[in-house]
């Protein structure tokens, strides 16, 4: 596996990320659903990886710059066949090494708060984030939670 950087314009990447979306729509209200679609995440302030098993994708995250010194984890996601065979702990270590070679000194993010979230959540916190308040544009709502990292 390796993972790469990743300027969004294939029909593979596109294709996992829209079924993300789809998933994300499925288990959380539209006023409650922060993931990013395609064109949001290609935008300046965004750097996407993609984690590939030869020509397969089978993982993806991002960092969405809020200001010069905090970026915002997004679009995390392992493919669901491979879930909990380490993609995702490979790709946030690799995140969070990349923000700090950004020079960010805080990284926060949003996830569900139900169920379904319970792993990511777990995951989020054996890497050090915490639980927090909204942050940037977020208000508080009972189907996401907050969590930040001081790196």
């Amino acid at each position: 596996m390796k993972i790469v950087v990743d300027d969004l314009s294939g029909r593979q990447i596109a294709e996992f990320l829209d079924e993300h979306v789809q998933e994300m729509r499925s288990i959380t209200p539209p006023e409650s659903k922060h993931a990013l679609d395609l064109d949001s995440l290609r935008g300046p302030q965004v750097t996407f990886w993609s984690v590939m098993d030869g020509d397969t994708v089978v993982g993806c995250g991002a960092i969405k710059r809020l200001d010069a010194v905090h970026g915002e984890l997004k679009s995390m996601r392992a493919a669901p066949a491979r879930k909990r065979s380490g993609i995702a702990s490979r790709l946030l270590d690799h995140i969070v090494t990349e923000a700090r070679r950004m020079g960010f000194t805080k990284l926060s993010l949003e996830t569900g708060a139900n169920e379904f979230f319970l792993p990511a959540r777990k995951l989020y916190e054996k890497f050090g984030f915490e639980y927090c308040e909204p942050f940037a544009e977020y208000r508080p709502d009972p189907n996401n939670t907050f969590m930040t990292k001081k790196l």
